[in-house]
């Protein structure tokens, strides 16, 4: 058994916001921290910075450090170069030195299962793309692990639509492309995104879709009453994460988790 915490969207920001965003990203790495067990992985999908600044990415850095092996992906609001001289230290994948503009994918490779974390961003852009690179990288992935071995594929916009007009709006472009690699890695046992600061499950390619709740806020659905003068964010709620076991059978059961203090 296979048990992953996912969280997304600290948006952390040093300017209006820094100290909402920082405690709120600091309750759940505590909670993380206090765990009796260690965790398989930690998997992190984007928006780690507000503006995508190397103060900010300092602060994540610090922020997100636990004991547990992390992954982290960047979303629309992080600039790769930063992100990955600031964040992760150096370049994010082979042959990245030559383009700080190259998207930043990474892959774990666990005992009982691979992640592979893809970079979804378009600079300058709030929706999303797999380019050609990044499929590419991917299928490469897929090919070097064994049939038998299951992978999950995190990255930050989500693939399919949530019925929520504003996230639709901005979510993974050329979705089609991932589904027809999808159907042909039966052991790609499913998908991980964040973007849409809120918990939802969907399906995606016959695959699984976890979407995990934001850190810095909630998104305020279409059927739910206006709170607060943002509009369709709220801030009133706790921050959350989700947990993921992945089962012998391949199976993904997913727990969503509010974070209080």
């Amino acid at each position: 058994m296979i048990v992953i915490a996912h969280l997304s969207d600290t948006h952390i920001d040093l300017e209006g916001h820094e100290a909402r965003s920082v405690a709120r990203t600091r309750a759940v790495v505590n909670h993380l921290e206090n765990l009796p067990y260690d965790l398989d992985a930690v998997v992190v999908t984007g928006d780690i910075a507000d503006h995508g600044r190397a103060g900010e990415y300092e602060r994540a850095r610090d922020l997100l450090s636990c004991r547990h092996p992390m992954l982290i992906c960047p979303g629309n609001h992080d600039e790769r170069a930063a992100f990955r001289r600031v964040l992760l230290g150096g370049p994010g994948q082979p042959g990245a030195e030559a383009d700080d503009l190259a998207p930043v994918n990474q892959v774990l490779r666990l005992a009982g299962c691979v992640i592979a974390a893809c970079d979804s961003s378009i600079p300058g852009n709030d929706e999303g793309y797999l380019d050609d690179q990044t499929l590419s990288w991917l299928e490469d992935v897929l090919r070097a692990t064994p049939r038998n071995l299951p992978v999950l594929v995190a990255f930050h916009h989500p693939p399919e639509t949530l019925h929520v007009p504003y996230i639709d709006g901005i979510r993974l472009r050329g979705a089609e492309r991932l589904a027809a690699l999808t159907r042909q890695y039966p052991n790609i046992a499913g998908y991980l995104c964040g973007h849409a600061h809120t918990a939802a499950a969907a399906d995606f390619a016959g695959r699984p879709l976890r979407v995990a709740p934001a850190i810095a806020s909630t998104l305020r659905l279409p059927w739910e009453p206006q709170s607060s003068a943002h509009g369709h964010i709220r801030h009133d709620q706790p921050p959350a994460l989700a947990y993921h076991v992945l089962d012998d059978r391949c199976r993904l059961t997913t727990h969503y988790r509010c974070v209080i203090g």
